[in-house]
């Protein structure tokens, strides 16, 4: 019986060659149809090299069971989303490995609606359905490659439609001339920006774009988009220095993420622009109706700051676990306007719960137009200091201890004792009286992840992360 290493609890990802390949992707696309038993299913693929070959495959595994397929092109995992919704088909299929070394690959699947498919309702299942089918002797050369049915796939460009609905989250109108810097890392994100670029243009928006690596090249020759990772931010941030930039942004490969420069060229912790949206939301109309209470989620890495905000601005914040499907789940059955997590993942009720790396610059955009009215003066960096400084945190530091459990035990048997709350909710989260840390592995790689916070005190900070440092390495 064939093993598949490259199912995760959320999607697909591995290495191209034994870990996931052409047959690998067949057989998915067969345990899809198979398990969930859709009409049509909508298929996206981001501008890696192998993408194109991985997407044909899995078209043709769901061919194989005569399901009709719906071809939007290369796109990123946002326009999967959205195509899913727009065409009211049963699922999606995006090929994609995000973040991952240009050698990887892998898939995000959705059900009708784009709601997300996990573990917890089928990917597990999907999973079981492929390693059989992965089982026989048949290899995929020996496959029929569905050349007579080509009738069934139909191709859709929706980047114009797609374009109009990111824009359906401001009031265009509102927007002050702004100069943005629009790093997509030579990933997807070009495309789409373009579109949208298109759309502000025909409605009389005067913003100028500064595009970074705008041409999608699945070589990478500037590396692989991941903003998070502190030596892919230079360019970012010397590009907004130079062009006297409003802000930057700068996306990951397939742009369901976004990551902020302020106007001095800092980069800004996903965690305080959670804080920032959160507070776009509820000072828009009737957000402050307390028969209608706009909820907000995030995740327990760092959550002091958002609190506080949804709290001042009158609505109520919900913690959800870490990961794309768990913080859908709950704002659908929250009915929540608005969720983030520290990751730079950004979710929205108007759009399916999902999450779009494309609306938060937007809002921002919008937000910055909007305190330009009263304030000239008025800039990023000074919207978003005073949340870094009432609560500076270590930032996500990853970990590679030799036993993860063996690590979290003895933080927990170090700091218990003074702990003024413990939950295991997701990882463990520990509270003091003016700080707080949460110690969790990583859905997706093989790291342990710590993150510390304090309330407005930076020496404490660097004290305790040093101490939860050292119990870790002991």
């Amino acid at each position: 019986m064939v093993s598949l290493n490259c199912f995760n609890s959320n999607d697909i990802r591995g290495q191209i060659g034994d870990d996931f390949n052409q047959d690998i992707a067949y057989a998915i696309g067969q345990a899809f149809a198979q398990v969930r038993k859709p009409k049509t299913i909508v298929v996206g693929a981001d501008n890696r090299l192998t993408s194109p070959l991985i997407k044909s495959a899995v078209i043709n595994g769901l061919l194989a069971e005569n399901i009709k397929v719906i071809d939007i092109g290369m796109t990123g995992s946002e326009e999967l989303y959205f195509a899913t919704n727009y065409l009211n088909a049963c699922g999606g299929i995006e090929v994609t490995a995000s973040h991952n070394p240009k050698h990887y690959n892998g898939m995000k699947l959705v059900a009708g609606h784009s709601k997300p498919i996990s573990n917890d309702n089928g990917l597990l299942e999907i999973k079981n359905a492929a390693e059989i089918f992965l089982s026989s002797s048949q290899t995929l050369d020996e496959k029929p490659n569905h050349k007579s049915k080509t009738a069934d796939v139909e191709v859709a460009d929706l980047k114009t439609e797609y374009a109009k609905h990111m824009l359906s989250f401001i009031d265009v109108s509102k927007l002050k001339p702004l100069r943005i810097v629009l790093n997509s890392g030579n990933g997807a994100a070009g495309a789409a920006i373009d579109a949208i670029e298109n759309e502000l243009s025909k409605q009389g928006a005067k913003i100028e774009f500064i595009k970074l690596h705008h041409q999608a090249d699945g070589s990478f020759p500037n590396g692989v988009p991941n903003p998070m990772l502190p030596e892919n931010r230079a360019e970012t941030a010397a590009a907004v220095i130079n062009n006297n930039a409003d802000f930057g942004v700068a996306f990951d490969g397939d742009f369901d993420r976004c990551f902020f420069f302020d106007e001095t060229g800092r980069f800004i912790e996903s965690y305080y622009v959670v804080g920032l949206l959160a507070q776009a939301f509820l000072s828009k109309p009737n957000s402050r109706n307390k028969e209608t209470m706009q909820k907000i989620i995030h995740d327990p890495r760092l959550w002091f700051n958002t609190v506080e905000i949804v709290k001042r601005e009158g609505g109520q914040a919900m913690m959800s676990k870490a990961g794309h499907s768990y913080i859908k789940d709950k704002m659908r059955s929250e009915n929540a306007i608005y969720g983030g997590e520290m990751s730079g993942h950004h979710y929205f009720r108007e759009f399916n719960y999902c999450d779009s790396g494309m609306i938060p610059w937007l809002l921002v955009t919008e937000l910055l137009s909007t305190e330009l009215l009263s304030s000239e003066q008025q800039s990023l960096s000074t919207m978003v200091t005073s949340q870094i400084n009432a609560y500076p945190t270590s930032g996500e530091i990853n970990l590679t201890p030799s036993n993860v459990n063996k690590a979290i035990d003895g933080v927990r048997n170090a700091f218990e004792k003074q702990a003024i709350h413990i939950d295991c909710f997701d990882g463990l989260s520990m509270e003091f009286d003016d700080w707080r840390f949460n110690l969790r592995q990583s859905n997706t790689e093989a790291l342990l992840r710590l993150n510390v916070e304090t309330r407005g005190d930076k020496i404490l900070l660097k004290q305790k992360t040093e101490l939860l440092l050292q119990v870790i390495a002991s």
